[in-house]
């Protein structure tokens, strides 16, 4: 199409806008290039940023029409609303519901997949279940949705006008997906004013003003085509002083160049000079208090009518507005007819304003008083009308307080719908509103509570502020109590305030009698205690649990709890393996979590279970430790739990298949650990047990400048996190540092670490092998002490009693004594570890007694120790293990070695 045809084509606000025009056409061309024409199909993203009236809409109408018309897109449009901006995902169903409305159901469940219950409430095609779900969990699901869509079907060009206004939970999504826009034949198009950008989605602030996405910046028009306008308007040749007054006026801006053009028309003004005084007077009225007065002037009931529609924002139903307006059906469609006569409203089904100005400015005209009353009746008419708690929300935040409970029951109605279409922070203002209503004094608690639950994963110390107020006040049951108290641990834990979280609990288990209630806040106390790294009197701690659940048959949850909890508190200080995996029994009902104890269950977190299978993983139970841990991991998918909890389960999951010995696939489980918890932001706790265990998986595979990458990336030096983290943090940094050849370092590092685990009595050679890695570190000077320390480290793994602790420890302890014992020491190691699930310690020792037995003359055995070594680290991918038993027996020349009868 040639400028000349589109600027006849196009509407007046395309005047001057042929490179924006030219832009979006090559993207669109770019989006339906075919490979059978030498061209791949590129998405990607195109910003239009310019000030309100500049042309923005207009433009995006074009590309639309380009994209539809010319290259047979599939065409997605939304736009932001300045009323509906607390409207959670209102953006994302103007966009999508379209695509959804025509598939009957079983078509949407089919596309969907097993998102369908995740994403179908937020996305308003299925209705909420009434559990909280995981906002990254619903976003993960409008991806795949999108996907889908783009990869089933034509090209498609996603387009949002006005984004600014746009909804935070849409935009927090679309921030997201635009890192994806590559890897699919999809194109998204925005606009938006850059001086409205909004401060709820930094995210999005970032990408518009980073250098990849440069905005296409619209400009005013000049005179020369504010002049091409008016020619246009009124034919003939207007005068010049006349258009350049229209321009004037305007300042170039499209959207009032236009309006003034055709008010200047409805008026029958001449385009003369003459003419050209009347134009300023005349384009007040096309905004602000000109405009105000000019709908005053169609009478009280338009007026009344037009307010209605403003309180509505978008999407305006004629009968609504009726209603609010307080007229008939008859009497509001004159009022709309003599509206759209008045060029402020359009359409005919559904109402909308003919530009957000206008609906700004009839907005603002309303008196407060009236404008809350409205919104109030609003929130009553969108209730009745049957679309819920969670839509009349927006009206109700505008109510004035004035000790309705009526309305802080709906408030908390409306965000328990929030919670269950993943938008908390929705809910959160709804709670925060019904506060200030205020509630009556006996649900001020409750409602304290509730609010506190919607930021404990985004804001833990917001989370404490609102659970330390709930726990102050009168009216408190014991039940929300108990519960409030625990949810105020999570919130400290999840702040790394460990200390907090364990006093906190202790202090309101003494005031609660006996019975299940304080066993699961002694439960949660010897939790956040158990998992300081710092932790003063561990043994004392310790004692005390065992006095306490040692004898626990696990008779209900808070048993079962306290059991799990005194498993783990065992692995930790390398007790007796067999009583560790007889409290993991009794912690379990038939091998199985109990109900009310799952993964997803919100009464005791996901912490209980998992200290579960971490017990198992480190007691040669691999297999159960594997079932819980994949159980998680559906569990959380199903849930749409995608942020915190799946990465922690995929980071354990990765720890099952570490101990197991495949490596390779420890290390894909710890990558996508990693990259779900890299979604949430940089620098988590949740991190720590992620790339710690990353590290030493590739460790074992002896890719050491690999695992430097990781710990440089995470910033993985002291201080260490607060929280105890597998493998121990500080041991794992002497074991990189040794490593790398930076011995002196490895020794100051593990020396501090072996201190610390020593006055806390924490024994595990599995989980801390410190003094093995020390031993190795000292030993050229000071073998003595060397092994005394791998000495010391073998008494533990004979007190854990695993074949894998004990081989392990034997293997280890060999490189520091004198060969002929080193020989003995490995032959029970391979006798241990040949009975042990764990395959990578097994071909380490395989490997170690080959070596060994080359080196005291006894080729033989040795070849055979080395082949069966190395295939078992070929399987376990161990790939440094790999080449020394390759280098082994290529130096030994066994192939001429007499084989043994």
């Amino acid at each position: 199409m040639s400028g000349l045809q589109r600027e006849q084509n196009a509407s007046a606000a395309l005047f001057e806008r042929e490179l924006e025009l030219t832009t979006a056409e090559q993207a669109v061309r770019r989006l339906c290039g075919h490979v059978t024409e030498g061209r791949n199909r590129l998405g990607g993203l195109l910003l239009y940023s310019g000030e309100a009236g500049l042309g923005k809409t207009a433009l995006l109408t074009e590309v639309r029409r380009f994209a539809a018309e010319v290259c047979r897109c599939t065409v997605l449009f939304a736009r932001g609303s300045e009323s509906a901006r607390s409207v959670p995902f209102h953006v994302v169903r103007q966009l999508l519901q379209p695509a959804l409305a025509p598939l009957a159901p079983a078509a949407r469940q089919e596309l969907l997949s097993g998102w369908y219950d995740i994403a179908g409430p937020a996305l308003g095609i299925s209705p909420p279940s009434g559990t909280m779900q995981d906002p990254q969990g619903v976003r993960d699901g409008i991806d795949w949705l999108v996907t889908q869509l783009a990869l089933k079907g034509e090209p498609v060009v996603l387009v949002i006008d006005d984004a600014h206004w746009a909804d935070a939970e849409s935009l927090s999504w679309l921030t997201a997906f635009t890192v994806r826009l590559r890897e699919m034949p999809l194109l998204v198009v925005l606009a938006y004013r850059p001086d409205e950008l909004p401060d709820h989605t930094p995210a999005f602030r970032d990408l518009v003003a980073s250098r990849a996405a440069r905005p296409v910046e619209l400009r005013a028009l000049t005179p020369e085509a504010v002049a091409g306008l008016t020619h246009a308007a009124f034919g003939g040749r207007p005068d010049p002083a006349f258009c350049r007054e229209v321009w004037a006026v305007t300042a170039g801006n499209p959207y009032e160049a236009v309006e003034l053009i055709a008010k200047a028309q409805d008026r029958n003004l001449k385009p003369i000079e003459e003419s050209a005084p009347l134009l300023r007077d005349l384009g007040a009225t096309a905004r602000g208090s000109g405009l105000v007065a000019r709908l005053e002037r169609l009478g009280p009931a338009v007026t009344r009518f037009a307010w209605a529609a403003a309180v509505l924002g978008t999407e305006i139903s004629p009968i609504l507005a009726a209603n609010l307006a307080g007229m008939g059906p008859a009497q509001a469609a004159q009022c709309a007819d003599r509206l759209r006569e008045a060029r402020i409203l359009a359409g005919a089904v559904d109402l909308e304003f003919v530009h957000p100005l206008i609906a700004t400015a009839v907005y603002s005209a309303i008196p407060p008083a009236a404008r809350t009353a409205m919104h109030g009746q609003a929130a009553w008419a969108v209730a009745e009308a049957g679309h819920g708690s969670a839509a009349a929300s927006r009206h109700l935040l505008e109510v004035h307080p004035d000790h309705d409970s009526d309305l802080v029951e709906k408030l908390r109605a409306a965000a328990r719908e929030h919670l269950a279409v993943g938008a908390p922070d929705a809910a959160r203002r709804c709670l925060e509103r019904a506060l200030h209503e205020p509630p009556p004094e006996e649900e001020r608690a409750a409602v304290l509570y509730e609010l506190a639950c919607t930021a404990l994963l985004t804001s833990p110390s917001a989370t404490v502020n609102h659970l330390r107020t709930a726990l102050g006040l009168p009216h408190l049951t014991d039940d929300l109590r108990i519960d409030a108290t625990y949810r105020l641990s999570q919130a400290y834990a999840h702040n790394n305030q460990l200390q907090e979280a364990a006093r906190v609990v202790a202090e309101q288990a003494e005031r609660t009698p006996p019975g299940p209630g304080r066993m699961r806040l002694q439960a949660a106390h010897f939790l956040w205690r158990g998992i300081q790294v710092e932790e003063e009197d561990s043994h004392g701690r310790s004692r005390q649990m065992s006095e306490l659940a040692d004898d626990l048959p696990g008779r209900d949850n808070s048993e079962r709890a306290m059991l799990a909890l005194r498993a783990f508190d065992g692995v930790i200080r390398g007790e007796d393996a067999l009583a560790v995996a007889d409290r993991v029994d009794r912690a379990l009902l038939d091998g199985e979590l109990a109900p009310g104890m799952g993964w997803t269950n919100t009464e005791w977190g996901f912490e209980i279970p998992s200290v579960l299978g971490i017990s198992c993983a480190y007691t040669d139970r691999l297999d159960q430790a594997q079932r819980l841990f994949r159980g998680a991991v559906r569990a959380f998918e199903i849930a749409g739990w995608s942020g915190a909890h799946l990465s922690f389960a995929h980071d354990f999951l990765g720890l099952v298949h570490r101990r197991r010995g495949d490596l390779c696939e420890a290390e894909r489980s710890l990558r996508e650990g990693l990259r779900l918890a890299s979604r949430l932001g940089p620098g988590l706790p949740m991190h720590w047990d992620g790339f710690c265990l990353l590290i030493e998986t590739l460790l074992s595979r002896g890719r050491v400048d690999e695992a430097q990458a990781i710990a440089d990336e995470h910033s993985f030096h002291a201080p260490y996190s607060p929280a105890i983290v597998l493998p121990d943090a500080a041991c794992l940094a002497g074991r990189l540092l040794l490593a790398r050849g930076r011995t002196k370092e490895a020794i100051v590092e593990l020396e501090a670490a072996g201190r610390r685990l020593d006055e806390r009595g924490r024994n595990n050679v599995l989980w801390a092998p410190w003094a093995f890695d020390l031993a190795d570190a000292i030993l050229p000077e000071d073998p003595e002490r060397a092994r005394a320390l791998a000495d010391q480290a073998v008494q533990h793994g004979y007190r854990f009693g695993t074949d894998t602790a004990i081989g392990e420890s034997l293997r280890r302890a060999a490189a520091v004594h004198e060969p002929e014992e080193a020989l003995r020491r490995l032959d029970q190691a391979v006798t241990h570890l040949r009975r042990s699930p764990c395959k990578f310690e097994f071909a380490a020792a395989l490997v170690d007694h080959g070596v060994a037995l080359r080196r005291a003359g006894r080729p033989a055995e040795a070849a055979d120790r080395l082949r069966e070594g190395l295939d078992l680290a070929r399987e376990c991918s161990a790939d440094g293990l790999v080449t020394t038993a390759q280098a082994e027996l290529d130096a030994g020349a066994f192939a001429k070695a007499e084989p043994r009868v």
